[in-house]
Order: C-alpha cells, then structure tokens, then sequence
C-alpha cells in the first residue's frame, strides 16, 4: 500500500495494535482529507476490531479508481465536496451524484451487491463509486461505495454519510443499513459483515 497515502502525521500514529474503530476516531479530522493532491481513490471495508495488520486480509472489498478523476474536482474530497455539498435539500433525487468506475482488488459486481439488501439492488449499479447523491427525503449522502444509483432514491439503505433531514429511526453514517430491525420490514438491510465494518478511504 506505499503508493495509497494519508499524511506523515497520520502514517506516525498508526501502529500494528491499533484497531480499525480506534483509527476511525483518531483520524477521523486528519489533514490529509484536504491537505493531500490526488488524483485516485482506493477504498477498505475491514469488519471492526481487526488490528492493521489484518486489514488487507480481513477486508469484504477492496477497490480502487484508476481514471484520474481527482484532476477534475481539486485533487481531494474536500474540493470535491465544494462543488457538491452535502447538505439537507441541496437538490432532488434526480440528482445522482458523480460515479466513476471501479477496479476492484478484493471482490467484484456480484460480491457488491450481496453485501446490500435484496430490495435496494435495483435501484443501483455495482462497479462504481458515487458522491453526493440525493434521497427521496432531500438528504444529501457522502459516498455510495462500490454502487451507482440508477433508479429510485432510497439512498439511506446503500450509501454512506450525509448530511440534513433523515427518517425517523436513521442516524449515522450508516443511516438505513439496519432498516429491517428498525422499521419491522424486510428486505432493505445490508448484511451483517457490511454493518460492523468500517470503510477506510485511501488517496493516491
């Protein structure tokens, strides 16, 4: 992974004991977020509490962009986010957001989608990452991993983050993802191994 960095202040904090909950919260306003030039993604599901030597095994998905796309919103997913906030009813569910393919490194299409419920799966596309786009609620969310949305605004239940208004019952980054135990339905939940990881998000 040398050619996927954070910072030097964050590579100094990170140490083979630390676990992937502790890190999350640690860096979690690390400068690298806006200080750092990139022009590529790499993004980590690993379940939580696996030490940092485990990650590469551990993880569910693991993928990578490789078409530069970083070169067209300001070298970061600061800039990005200021041609596309994430704030309540900053558009409609027409708004989708911009996706790019993906390379993946651990998994693939089908593997994506099983890790989503079974109702969501035709409202996206697997193979990209997406930011930005909207729910049926004008909520803005940060990142869908791994999946475009195509049809239908059901956000909540297979992108992460966000930002304003969300249904009663979801908060977090990981607003919908529980669904079926919240709201007694069935069908919209993630899986387990989805839930109880954490996405790590890497730049080169």
């Amino acid at each position: 992974m040398e050619a996927w960095s954070g910072t030097e202040e964050e590579g100094s904090r990170i140490n083979p004991g630390m676990s992937v909950g502790w890190l999350v919260e640690e860096v979690y306003h690390n400068p690298g977020y806006y200080d750092i030039s990139a022009q590529d993604m790499s993004v980590w599901h690993v379940p939580n509490n696996f030490p940092l030597e485990h990650w590469n095994l551990a993880s569910i998905l693991r993928y990578h962009t490789n078409n530069r796309f970083f070169s067209l919103y300001g070298g970061n997913l600061f800039e990005l986010y200021q041609q596309y906030p994430v704030r309540y009813n900053i558009g409609s569910c027409s708004d989708r957001g911009p996706a790019f393919p993906i390379v993946y490194d651990f998994g693939d299409k089908e593997s994506t989608k099983q890790l989503y419920g079974p109702n969501p799966r035709a409202q996206f596309e697997p193979g990209f990452i997406t930011f930005r786009p909207i729910s049926t609620h004008r909520v803005a969310m940060a990142i869908c991993s791994g999946v475009k949305p195509t049809t239908g605004c059901d956000t909540g239940h297979y992108c992460i983050g966000g930002g304003g208004y969300f249904y009663p019952n979801q908060c977090g980054d990981f607003a919908g993802f529980d669904w079926d135990r919240v709201a007694g339905t069935s069908g919209w939940s993630t899986s387990k191994e989805l839930r109880e990881s954490a996405v790590l998000l890497f730049y080169r």
